[in-house]
């Protein structure tokens, strides 16, 4: 009994290590693209707060197609990686498209490159995230390793892209997009050569081996709780893409000039995902202590301090100090998801789910707010327009902590069988 425990363990653990590097070379153009795309649209595309909100809203819009297909597709396709290669080869593709197509779209008309990078950037992110996400969820379940210590590697991509970005922006703009082509390349290589899953134990991941219909993708729609976490994903995690959407620009507004405001902010989210790095591994301890639903929770407090915080920051210190805190909000929100669905919904539905109530339903919102919060941003200025987003998002969280219902936690695996929490 205890050789035949051991031996796959051993198994698993050799399968683990490529998916922090799947998660780094996705996560490394995820921050470039999201970190820098607004200072480049502004100083290179130049576009003002209103034009770039349109940008970001055609993205949200567009994703709002793709994202619903995309999670019933992957629930089809359980392990194979069709669409996962359709992503990472689009995302190669990056660097020639801004660096020869953008501008001249944005010669001809705004509205025309707006729809066009929307319907380009949010097929490889908006849309795409959710496939990649619960591709290594699946992953974890079948290998037995924990999410989180694979989501460990996006961390480290976010604090590497963040600060060799914020060095290639200085050097020369569009050298931040052809770094994201050149981790599209080595993903793609990933992808064909590296990922292995066990098997002989996929049904740990939903084995579909039963085609699913649209008879069991409708019976989602029926239950309270999906529409309980939607809503908070649309009031939490939505406000969180908008209010980061254009901080850089907020962020240099305490400087004398735009290279060293630059500089700073590539400096300050770097040691910000590297505190994220940090605490993602302990934190599938963590919320496998607290429970997944508690950990939502505690993720929408935190949101809703550092947004209004920000609002009624007296210094560049204390703004500093509170983009600190995203270090401990992202991994209590990721690791927290994943085990919530896993926990709260059907296993073989996981996908869909994913994709409709933490994605779908969050674009919605950041569709809705982000050329909203652009033309506040112009209008009343930063500060009043992050008391209202903090506003939200309490108000929010309060609801969720009232109607989200309490996960499974064996199948959330958050505990064992004979309710042991798992290391």
């Amino acid at each position: 009994m205890q050789n035949s425990e051991s031996a796959p363990q051993k198994k698993q653990s050799k399968h683990f290590w490529v998916f922090p590097f799947t998660h780094f070379t996705y996560f490394f153009m995820w921050q470039i693209i999201f970190g820098y795309l607004t200072l480049w649209m502004e100083q290179v595309g130049h576009l003002n707060g209103a034009e770039a909100g349109i940008v970001f809203s055609a993205m949200s819009g567009l994703s709002l197609l793709f994202q619903p297909a995309f999670g019933v597709w992957s629930d089809r396709l359980l392990f194979k990686k069709n669409l996962l290669f359709m992503i990472s080869i689009a995302a190669m593709l990056i660097g020639p498209y801004f660096q020869w197509v953008f501008l001249p779209l944005m010669h001809i008309n705004s509205l025309l490159v707006a729809l066009v990078t929307g319907v380009f950037l949010c097929f490889i992110f908006n849309g795409g995230v959710s496939v990649i996400e619960q591709y290594v969820q699946r992953a974890s379940l079948a290998n037995g390793f924990e999410y989180g210590h694979s989501r460990m590697g996006g961390s480290l991509a976010g604090m590497t892209a963040s600060f060799l970005g914020g060095q290639l922006f200085i050097w020369q703009p569009n050298a931040i997009f052809w770094a994201c082509s050149i981790s599209a390349t080595i993903l793609t290589g990933l992808l064909m050569f590296s990922d292995k899953i066990d098997m002989d134990n996929a049904a740990a991941a939903g084995d579909t081996s039963t085609k699913l219909d649209m008879k069991q993708i409708g019976k989602i729609f029926k239950i309270k709780n999906f529409w309980y976490l939607s809503i908070f994903y649309i009031g939490a995690s939505a406000i969180y893409d908008v209010f980061d959407q254009q901080f850089i620009i907020f962020f240099k507004s305490f400087f004398e000039n735009a290279a060293q405001g630059t500089q700073a902010y590539s400096y300050m989210t770097t040691a910000q995902i590297g505190l994220e790095f940090l605490l993602m591994f302990p934190m599938p301890w963590i919320i496998n202590k607290i429970g997944s639903r508690n950990g939502l929770i505690i993720y929408g407090c935190i949101l809703a301090i550092r947004i209004i915080g920000s609002a009624l920051s007296p210094s560049l210190i204390w703004v500093v100090f509170l983009r600190l805190l995203a270090g401990f909000e992202m991994p209590l929100v990721l690791v927290s998801i994943m085990k919530y669905i896993a926990g709260a919904f059907d296993i073989r539905v996981y996908a869909t789910v994913y994709a409709l109530a933490s994605n779908f339903a969050k674009q919605i919102s950041v569709f809705v707010f982000s050329a909203l919060a652009g033309n506040m941003y112009d209008s009343i200025g930063f500060h009043h327009t992050y008391l209202i987003l903090g506003a939200i998002v309490a108000v929010v969280t309060v609801f969720a902590a009232f109607t989200l219902k309490k996960e499974d936690p064996v199948q959330a695996g958050e505990v064992d069988q004979e309710g042991n929490t798992k290391a």
